[in-house]
C-alpha cells in the first residue's frame, strides 16, 4: 500500500536524491537499528486477487471506490444491465466476495417455489427481471397461450396457487377456474338460474368478459343475420336459456298474425316461417313455388299471386289448370272448345308460355296422325267440330271413297270395311292386298295359275264368291266323292274345298 511519505519522495529531483541518500546514511549510523514491522494481518476480501488500489485510495483506505478500470467480468460475472447499477453490498453482504454465489436465486427470491428449476434465465434477463414480452413468448409454448386482456394482466392473478408448491405447473386452463365468481355475479342474464354451461368461451372472449355474446358460437340456433345483433332477452323472454324453441314462430308469431299481404293466418299459410322468409329481414319474403305440387313456369311466373289464388286461401288453391283457365276454355271458337267437347286438361294442347298457339299431340290419342292424315285439317275428320267421340275406323271418313272404287267394286264385292287390310296413310290409291292372308296364290301350288281375279272369283258382282271346281272339274262327281267319303265335313262344293285345300289335308 502506498505511502505518504514515499509520495513525498517522487516530488525530489535528481539531484535532491542524492543529497537525500546522503542524509539517509547519515541517520542510519546516528539512529539505532529500528525493529522489523509486524506480519501484516489475513486480507479481509480472502482470496480476492486484485490490487488494492482498484478500490482503495493512499488518502485514505475508506470510503472504497471502484475504478473505472475493474472488470467484474474478468471474475466470472459481468455485470449488464439493471446488474450494472446495483450497489456492491446488495450482492456482497460480507467482505469475503467470492463467498458470492454467481446463481440467480442466491439474491433473488423464488417465487415459484422450485417449480420451474434454478435457471431463472429461461424467463428473466439482466435488462428487466421481469420482461413481459419474453415471459409471454414462452408462454405461447404452453396449453394456455395469453391473447386478449390476458396479456396485461399480472402473473399472480392466475397463478396464485393458494400457497401450494404448484401455483404455476398445475394451473387449469379452463376459464371457470378464474371466472367463477364472474359466472356467479353476472345478472344479464343470470347466468346460475338459466342453466348456464360453464365454458365460458361459448359466448366469452378473451378481448373483455363484459363485451357481449359471441354470436359465432350460439351452435344451438346460429346467430347470423338480423339474429346477429340482437340482445339475449328478445328472444330468451323467460330468463330460461335451456328450453327456447328453436322455430321461427315462437318468436314470430305477432309478425305472422298481423301480416296482411297477403293475410298468412286466413290463407291457411304454414308457420315454418323460413319458407318464404330469410334471417336477414322479415320483409321482402319469396315464396318458392317449386316446392309446392304446381311449380310455376313460363307465363305463370310473372303472374301476381291473387291473379290463382282468388279467394286468399293459399293452402286449398287448386292445381288445375281450369280452375284458373275456365273462361279462356268457354271463350275459345277455334275451334270451339265446349261445343267439341274438349278435355279439360289444358296443357294437352296448351303450354303454360302462351294460352294461344296450342299444339294437339295426335299420337297420345290413340290415333297417331301418320303419312296424308297429318296434313289433312282437322275438320275433315272431325266433321262439325266435333272432337270427342270421333270414330277411329278408316271406314267412317272414307266410306265414300269404299263406295266409288270399282276396280274392283269394294262394295258388290263384299270387301271388309276395314281399309287398312289393303290402304296405307300415304295415299288411298294404289292400294295392295294381300291375299296370301286368306288364300296363298302368290307361291306353292297356285302360283303362275290365275291370270287375274276374275280367273277364281268368277261373279264379277262380289269377291267373296269363288270357284275352285273352273280348274277342278272333278266333274265326275261320283269319283270324287268316293274318294273324299272318309272325310269329316266333305262336300261337293268349293266352299268346301277350301276348308282343307291347300291348308287342310289335300
Amino acid at each position: 500500500m502506498s505511502n505518504p511519505g514515499v509520495m513525498q519522495w517522487h516530488r525530489f529531483s535528481a539531484r535532491g536524491v542524492g543529497r537525500l541518500a546522503l542524509i539517509s546514511l547519515a541517520a542510519i549510523s546516528v539512529f539505532p537499528a529500528i525493529a522489523a514491522p509486524e506480519k501484516t494481518p489475513a486480507h479481509p476480501h480472502g482470496d480476492f486477487e486484485v490490487p488494492c488500489a482498484q478500490c482503495h485510495s493512499a488518502d485514505a483506505w475508506s470510503p472504497a471506490r471502484i475504478g473505472t478500470d475493474f472488470d467484474h467480468g474478468a471474475l466470472g460475472f459481468p455485470l449488464e444491465g439493471a446488474h450494472a447499477g446495483v450497489d456492491c453490498l446488495f450482492c456482497h453482504t460480507t467482505l469475503e466476495f467470492e463467498a458470492v454465489s454467481g446463481a440467480c436465486a442466491s439474491c433473488h427470491q423464488d417465487v415459484h417455489q422450485g417449480e420451474f428449476g434454478q435457471e431463472c434465465a429461461r424467463c428473466h434477463n439482466t435488462r428487466s427481471f421481469v420482461d413481459r414480452s419474453e415471459q409471454l413468448a414462452l408462454h405461447r409454448e404452453t396449453r394456455f397461450p395469453l391473447t386478449g386482456t390476458h396479456l396485461a394482466i399480472d402473473c399472480e392473478a392466475c397463478h396464485h396457487g393458494n400457497g401450494s408448491a404448484d401455483a404455476f405447473v398445475n394451473t387449469p386452463t379452463e376459464c371457470y377456474a378464474c371466472h367463477q365468481g364472474d359466472y356467479e355475479s353476472t345478472t344479464g342474464p343470470n347466468h346460475v338460474q338459466a342453466g348456464f354451461a360453464t365454458d365460458c368461451t361459448q359466448c366469452h372472449g378473451t378481448g373483455s368478459w363484459t363485451a357481449g355474446t359471441n354470436v359465432g358460437s350460439h351452435e344451438f340456433f346460429p346467430l347470423k343475420g338480423g339474429h346477429g345483433g340482437l340482445e339475449c332477452a328478445r328472444c330468451h323472454t323467460s330468463g330460461n336459456y335451456t328450453a327456447l324453441d328453436p322455430s321461427c314462430v315462437s318468436c314470430h308469431r305477432d309478425a305472422y298474425d298481423a301480416t296482411t299481404d297477403p293475410v298468412h293466418r286466413d290463407a291457411g299459410f304454414a308457420t315454418e316461417c323460413e319458407a318464404c322468409h330469410t334471417i336477414n329481414a322479415w320483409l321482402g319474403a319469396v315464396f318458392d313455388h317449386g316446392t309446392t305440387a304446381f311449380p310455376l313456369t313460363g307465363a305463370h311466373r310473372a303472374v301476381g299471386c291473387a291473379q290463382c289464388h282468388t279467394q286468399g286461401s293459399y293452402a286449398a288453391a287448386s292445381s288445375a289448370c281450369f280452375a284458373c283457365h275456365q273462361s279462356d276454355f268457354q271463350s275459345v271458337t277455334d275451334p270451339d272448345h265446349v261445343r267439341s267437347g274438349f278435355s279439360q286438361d289444358c296443357e294437352v294442347c296448351h303450354t303454360t308460355t302462351t294460352w294461344t298457339g296450342a299444339v294437339f299431340d295426335h299420337d297420345a290419342s290413340g290415333f297417331p296422325l301418320t303419312g296424308a292424315h297429318r296434313t289433312a285439317d282437322c275438320n275433315q275428320c272431325h266433321i262439325g267440330g266435333t272432337y270427342a267421340g270421333t270414330p277411329q275406323d278408316c271406314v267412317a271418313c272414307h266410306r265414300s271413297d269404299y263406295d266409288a272404287t270399282n276396280d274392283p267394286p269394294h262394295q258388290a264385292a263384299g270387301f271388309g270395311t276395314d281399309c287398312d287390310a289393303c290402304h296405307g296413310t300415304t295415299t288411298w290409291q294404289g292400294a295392295t292386298f294381300d291375299h296370301n292372308t286368306f288364300f296363298p296364290i302368290y307361291s306353292g301350288a297356285h302360283r303362275g295359275k290365275w291370270d287375274d281375279c276374275s280367273t277364281c272369283h268368277t261373279n264379277p258382282a262380289t269377291y267373296a264368291v269363288y270357284d275352285c271346281l273352273v280348274c277342278h272339274p272333278h266333274s265326275d262327281r261320283t269319283k270324287t266323292d268316293n274318294k273324299h267319303k272318309d272325310e269329316s265335313g266333305y262336300r261337293y262344293d268349293s266352299v268346301a274345298c277350301y276348308d282343307c285345300h291347300p291348308r287342310g289335308k289335300g
